[in-house]
């Protein structure tokens, strides 16, 4: 549920990035900080213990029009990846508006990938939530590696509910897809609040 701020006339979106250790989830976060206006974002927050790491920040789209006279602000969590750490990632997942599974097409990391995907609709359904009805996009990572899975052997897996999805190669310079797929979850979050189910 988004939280609406009345002091500051802000909408608050909570976006989490989820999938399994290593698949670009950071990656992704820290392109998006690199490529936002200083003056509209907050500080790159990194909750880190030894063995695990959260990344969190926020920031104010300019371009997104306001709603209801309310500007949108946008929170971008990551998970951390690791089995073991499934108590810290339901707790991150509480109160998410949307979400974007970053899937690691290496073929490696396929199992990886399958895993991961069992957890997030554990943990989903932990808070009610139903993975076809919430803000949820697929973004293929590491498109620009060698030995990957074809889209279609991704898509076909994690995908079968035909959610919007992106190639993308977050560590590229040009972060292929990263935008891309921020902006199409902002854009089901944006279509809920407007149009609230019954």
């Amino acid at each position: 549920m988004s939280f609406i701020n009345y002091s500051s006339r802000e909408i608050i979106l909570k976006i989490v990035y989820y999938g399994p250790g290593l698949c670009g989830k950071t990656t992704n976060i820290k392109f998006i900080y690199g490529s936002t206006n200083p003056d509209a974002r907050g500080k790159l927050i990194s909750l880190e213990t030894k063995a695990e790491r959260t990344l969190f920040f926020d920031f104010l789209p300019l371009s997104l029009p306001p709603i209801r006279g309310f500007k949108t602000r946008l929170h971008l969590y990551t998970v951390p990846g690791q089995l073991f750490y499934s108590a810290s990632r339901r707790l991150i997942m509480k109160g998410a508006d949307g979400v974007v599974f970053v899937a690691d097409s290496q073929r490696e990391r396929f199992e990886a990938n399958q895993i991961s995907m069992d957890d997030l609709k554990e943990n989903l359904a932990a808070y009610g939530y139903d993975i076809t009805k919430l803000p949820f996009v697929v973004q293929y990572n590491k498109r620009d590696l060698p030995n990957i899975n074809t889209v279609e052997e991704l898509r076909a897996e994690f995908n079968p509910m035909g959610a919007p999805d992106f190639e993308a190669a977050a560590g590229h310079p040009e972060g292929q897809g990263v935008f891309d797929t921020l902006k199409s979850v902002v854009k089901m979050i944006l279509q809920d609040l407007k149009n609230p189910q019954s």
